[in-house]
């Protein structure tokens, strides 16, 4: 199932946490080779899990993580702006319509769904926080992963080469890729908007929003 956690409630589910934080570890340390910095609990974590973002997380059956992301609103500090400004020449992405989405992870061995259900999450987080856009820094494999699901980002700006080459995105909740993602998901929107509401204490949005 999909949950909506912020970072202050990470403590009432401890076993989700440590297992996210760890796959986290064993995925851009480890599988990735990123620079990224791993604590003594084998956690990785970095500046911006210490201002409160909102984590949506695919839990297994057994209560560990199978796939997660972290959402941060622009109008605060981002790691698009704050170290990724370059791929956008210079101008910082700040709007209380547009989120940061960050650390897309998928535990060893995620069922293919997982993906599809975190995309899932993303929209209806556009469409339940009346949001426009989806901003993230993404690396060469993901370019593969969002085309399958059918949630690709308009690019901003990359740079590098390759499996090298990063580039920034902009996503919008395009009504027209919805049952493709579902479909991968393999989920009842019915099942996924009474995930959102279960975690809010509301129903997503009715609306959906076209971008131009």
């Amino acid at each position: 199932m999909l949950r909506y956690i912020y970072s202050d409630e990470l403590h009432t589910f401890p076993r989700l946490a440590d297992t996210m934080f760890r796959d986290r570890a064993e995925q851009f340390a480890t599988r990735l080779g990123w620079a990224v910095t791993v604590d003594d609990q084998g956690h990785e974590r970095d500046a911006y899990d210490d201002l409160n973002p909102l984590y949506v997380i695919w839990q297994k059956t057994d209560g560990t993580h199978g796939g997660s992301m972290r959402f941060l609103p622009t109008t605060g500090r981002t790691m698009v702006n704050d170290h990724f400004v370059a791929l956008t020449e210079g101008v910082e992405i700040r709007s209380p319509l547009i989120w940061e989405c960050t650390r897309f992870c998928l535990a060893r061995g995620a069922e293919a769904r997982v993906a599809g259900a975190l995309m899932v999450a993303c929209g209806d987080i556009m469409r339940g926080f009346s949001l426009t856009h989806l901003v993230g820094v993404f690396d060469a494999r993901m370019v593969r992963i969002y085309k399958r699901i059918g949630a690709e980002p308009d690019v901003l700006g990359s740079a590098g080469d390759g499996r090298d080459r990063v580039s920034v995105g902009l996503w919008s909740y395009a009504a027209a890729n919805r049952d493709k993602v579902y479909a991968r998901a393999d989920l009842d929107p019915i099942v996924a908007d009474a995930w959102f509401a279960a975690a809010f204490g509301r129903p997503v949005v009715a609306e959906e929003r076209k971008c131009a």
